[in-house]
């Protein structure tokens, strides 16, 4: 079933990108990521530019994270009070990755700065979040690990505290806030809702409890990727409608599968298997920085 995207200005296997929208909210719903960290990579892979792959990601991954943010609260897996400081920084990040978005675009570079960045936070993200789980399941990851957390300089020096109950944390509101402004630039530059980064820095460094982090994380992440997809649309209008109608069509169903089997699966387990996904993309996207594209123009919509 081949379709037209019109903005993309390419045909591609309907099949194949509803597929890949069923695997992204198969990611978001057991690791509390939007999936546009692999969305967007494997949409470049495909022939898309990178332009249209970040702000078509973007808008699908809205649609991923409001299936999954209905099973996390069913349960009463997320911390709304965290996840509103962190969306009013998220929206602050939009407008400034909106910026950033068009001044890179304007002088030629956008394409390089986002394979770039993406081969800088993930390897860098995936080799972390992969050591951690490898110590987790030799039995290194003691109760002493879990204090050292919540106890980050970084948080712990902050003025003016507040009580995040679900989470089990009294933190200063500045630390959630400065995380939802580095996520909302990321989103907008990268297509991604932010959660590679969102849930090892809520775990880490905020020391979040680890029941509310999946569900928080996928709550920040639809409202920013929705202020994203609003930006995208009046700035850029890089979005294709056609191309986010057919990942929505999977990845809805696909986050509600993933948040029952992450019920099921022992978290460290889950980290390690989103670490090495995280890896191979990193190594693909340095691997496409020094080959040569079939075209070497990009596509910017009128």
């Amino acid at each position: 079933m081949d379709v037209y995207l019109p903005i993309a200005n390419l045909s591609v296997n309907g099949l194949w990108i509803v597929a890949l929208g069923g695997v992204t909210g198969l990611l978001s719903g057991l690791f509390g990521v939007g999936g546009g960290f692999l969305t967007t990579p494997l949409l470049i892979f495909y022939g898309v530019p990178p332009t249209v792959a970040a702000a078509s990601a973007a808008t699908q991954v809205t649609g991923a994270s409001v299936s999954g943010v209905f099973a996390h609260s069913r349960r009463s897996g997320v911390d709304y009070r965290m996840g509103g400081v962190m969306v009013a920084g998220g929206m602050v990040g939009a407008v400034i990755g909106s910026l950033l978005f068009r001044f890179l675009r304007a002088i030629g570079q956008i394409d390089v700065v986002i394979s770039a960045l993406y081969v800088i936070l993930l390897g860098s993200i995936g080799t972390m979040m992969a050591r951690e789980a490898v110590r987790a399941l030799r039995g290194r990851s003691s109760a002493s690990a879990a204090k050292r957390r919540r106890h980050h300089p970084l948080v712990t020096s902050l003025p003016m505290r507040w009580r995040f109950y679900r989470s089990g944390l009294y933190i200063s509101p500045l630390a959630p806030l400065i995380l939802g402004v580095l996520v909302g630039i990321l989103t907008m530059l990268m297509g991604v809702g932010g959660g590679f980064i969102l849930v090892p820095a809520m775990l880490y460094i905020l020391g979040m409890s680890a029941n509310v982090v999946v569900g928080t994380s996928l709550f920040n992440i639809l409202f920013v990727t929705i202020a994203t997809t609003m930006m995208h649309s009046l700035t850029t209008r890089a979005v294709d409608i056609v191309l986010v109608g057919l990942l929505l069509i999977g990845s809805v169903t696909g986050a509600q599968m993933g948040t029952q089997v992450a019920a099921k699966v022992k978290p460290e387990i889950l980290r390690l298997i989103l670490a090495s996904i995280v890896l191979a993309i990193a190594l693909r996207m340095f691997f496409g920085l020094f080959v040569r594209p079939d075209e070497i123009y990009t596509i910017a919509p009128l």
